[in-house]
Parts: C-alpha cells; structure tokens; sequence
C-alpha cells in the first residue's frame, strides 16, 4: 500500500501535526506565563511603590502631630513653658543670701525676699563687700562711702522685711573666691542654717557685661564651693567647729539669681512685692540718684521674665536657676 497522505488544508498547506501543534500550545502557553509574570512583576513593583509612598506620608503624619501640624510643617506656636512657678508652701524657714555689693540683692532679688518674708521666712543678708568702690563720688574716702553703703542697704532691706545683715568686708572690685572668702561664708551658713540660698551666677554673660561684674562671679564660685563641701564637712576648716562651736550645715538648695550660663529653672511672681523692690533699690541713692528711671526698667526686665514662663499678662517675676544640693 502506498503511504498515506496528509490532506491539504484550505489553503492547500499541509495540516500540523499533533506533536508541533502541542509545541506551538507549549510556546503559547510559555509566553502567556511569562507574559503573566512580568505583569505580576510590574504590579508588585507598583504596590511596592505605592506602599513606600505611604510609609513616607504616614511618617511626615506622625512628625506633623508631634510638632502640632496636620500638613507637616513646623509649629511657630510657642513651647510650652518649662519653668517652674514658685509657691511658698512651708518648706522654707530661713534663707541667706550672699552678694558681692550693697544693691545687688535689690536689683536682682528683693522681690522675691519680700515675697519669702511676707510668707514668714526669716532671711539673712551676707555682703561680702561694703561697696566703698560705687560711685563717682571722689570726694568720700573709702571709709566714708563703705559707712554710707552700708546704711542704704540697711534701708533698702528694711523696705522688704529684712533686718539680719553680715558685712564681710572685703575690698570692692577685688573679690576671689579664695580659702579665706570660702571660710567666711561657710561660718555665715553655719551661724544662719538656712534651708536655702540665694547668690550671684559664677558664669560670664557675654550679653550683658555688667551683669558679669568681676565680683559677682567670684561671690557666686565662692557661695556655692561653701555649701559645697565646706558648710557641711567638719573637717573643711575645722577650727570653725572646734573653736567657734559652729556645728556643719547642709544647704539642700541653691537659686542662682537670673539663671546663670544654663538659664532659669524657676520663675517667683513678685507682682505683689513689686512696689516694695522698687522701694529697695530707691534707697541706694548714692547709685541711682533719684530713681526716676527705675520703674520702666524693672518693669520690662520683670515682665520679660514672666512673658518666659507663662504668666499672664501684667504679671512680674524673677528668674533663678534652682541647683538641688542636700
């Protein structure tokens, strides 16, 4: 028999046969799947893209809420403030403070001495000089200027409740925080006892230079090297407690006037003492004349310091960098 014969198609061709139609459905097939992968590719490649995306918005989200944005861009509403308001609350009975001049504790802290006082605690000053520098008077020898300087403080402190003053007598204008000065204000701490003291920042201020006075740097080193360690230690100067029967002290706390190099910690309202600071400072009438420009000054610096922790409006404070020290 002769062998058979494919039949032609239509289109006179030959038909496939069985096995390359199967490689043809194979390629098909083959193509489709790689077709289908490259799709699936591009579709997870799209996901992943869009999943970034997100990640991405819900990060500038939650940064947005922190800083108290729903767009994500920066607050300009002011922090809250982080200083501590001062309330008498009966943990203070007696407080010392140490400054280098006659008007330095007026200047800076009457307000809040007229504040502790008006609360009942019983506050000693310590002038480490007398002030017989102050002033351009050239007429008064250093005696006589040191006599008047020390009568105005007297004055100024009586304005805010005060009547405990200690003079060192050290020269003014030539203040160091030596053994000797640390000696002196170590005795003071363990005749007073206070729970507190109140001193000088021992940092320059590069913004204020007359606040950085040579003195007030070296009274404020010398305050704090005494109570700490020397107040406290019985073998820091021991003839304080062997001859003078000065038993060691320690002071749990300093307030550092103004803040210092770190800035305040602590705000005390000194609204209502006001009147009686700016009565204070008006008794050193060898240093501010007639006062006449007193007033508008202490006002500004008082409400910038209450502006800076919060208060109200109208509202007057001075500023301390409270260190824990007991």
């Amino acid at each position: 028999m002769s062998p058979k014969r494919e039949k032609p198609t239509a289109g006179g061709k030959p038909a496939l046969s069985a096995k390359r139609a199967a490689t043809g459905k194979r390629a098909a097939t083959g193509k489709r799947a790689a077709a289908g992968k490259h799709a699936a590719a591009g579709k997870h490649a799209t996901a992943g893209k869009h999943a970034a995306a997100e990640r991405r918005a819900s990060t500038g989200r939650r940064a947005a809420a922190r800083n108290g944005t729903a767009s994500g861009k920066r607050s300009t509403s002011p922090a809250k403030p982080t200083l501590e308001l001062f309330e008498p609350d009966g943990s203070i009975s007696r407080a010392l403070v140490v400054v280098a001049h006659p008007d330095d504790v007026d200047f800076g802290m009457a307000g809040t001495v007229a504040t502790l006082t008006a609360a009942g605690v019983e506050v000693t000053y310590c002038l480490v000089t007398s002030g017989d520098a102050g002033g351009d008077d050239l007429v008064m020898s250093k005696e006589e200027r040191a006599t008047l300087r020390k009568g105005e403080q007297r004055a100024a402190a009586s304005c805010v409740g005060v009547t405990d003053l200690v003079f060192l007598g050290y020269p003014d204008g030539m203040v160091e925080p030596t053994l000797a000065l640390r000696r002196d204000l170590a005795r003071v701490i363990r005749t007073v006892r206070p729970d507190v003291v109140l001193t000088q920042a021992p940092e320059r201020n590069y913004e204020r230079v007359f606040a950085s006075h040579p003195d007030h740097l070296s009274t404020g080193e010398a305050t704090l090297r005494a109570v700490y360690p020397d107040a406290r230690n019985p073998h820091a100067f021991p003839a304080l407690l062997s001859d003078e029967g000065l038993e060691p002290h320690t002071v749990t706390r300093v307030w550092i006037g103004g803040g210092g190099a770190m800035g305040p910690t602590m705000v005390v309202d000194m609204t209502a003492a006001f009147d009686k600071k700016l009565q204070a400072l008006k008794s050193h009438k060898s240093q501010v004349g007639d006062g006449e420009r007193l007033e508008p000054m202490l006002r500004e610096w008082g409400g910038l310091m209450a502006k800076n922790a919060g208060l109200p409006k109208g509202r007057l404070a001075e500023a301390y960098r409270v260190i824990v020290t007991g």
